[in-house]
């Protein structure tokens, strides 16, 4: 900054004027939070596209696994606001996150742990998925 001060003429005239004049600091402040802002909605207004051909021909190309995330995400998302809607308490989702585990969709069992491999299953794994060294001699 002492670079900026030392050089700059309109960064020395800026600084003083902010420091002495509160409406200045205030105008100054506003225009530039504002003007960004307006400008940022203006680009993301220009390139927003809302043409229904678009979105078709993109939702056709999509990816199976693309497809099928967006599918549970919405059926997530329908659940919670049900959860929502009915008014149930769901701190007990967030408290299972915490632990590690998951929800179900039982009615009368709600939380369930993430199951932890067994050791056996993961051993004839790495036995399977290894490979033999050869020895030299």
């Amino acid at each position: 900054m002492s670079l900026l001060w030392e050089k700059s003429r309109t960064w020395r005239w800026l600084v003083t004027k902010t420091r002495d004049s509160k409406p200045f600091f205030f105008t100054f402040a506003t225009v530039c939070g504002v003007v960004p802002g307006i400008i940022g909605y203006c680009v993301m207004q220009m390139t927003n596209s809302s043409n229904p051909e678009l979105e078709a021909k993109l939702r056709k190309s999509a990816r199976p696994e693309t497809v099928m995330m967006g599918k549970v995400n919405q059926e997530r998302l329908a659940e919670f606001l049900g959860e929502l809607k009915r008014k149930e308490d769901t701190n007990d989702r967030y408290v299972a996150a915490l632990k590690g585990e998951t929800l179900t969709r039982k009615p009368y069992v709600r939380i369930q742990p993430v199951p932890k491999p067994n050791d056996n299953e993961v051993t004839k794994e790495q036995k399977k998925n290894s490979v033999p060294v050869k020895s030299q001699g």
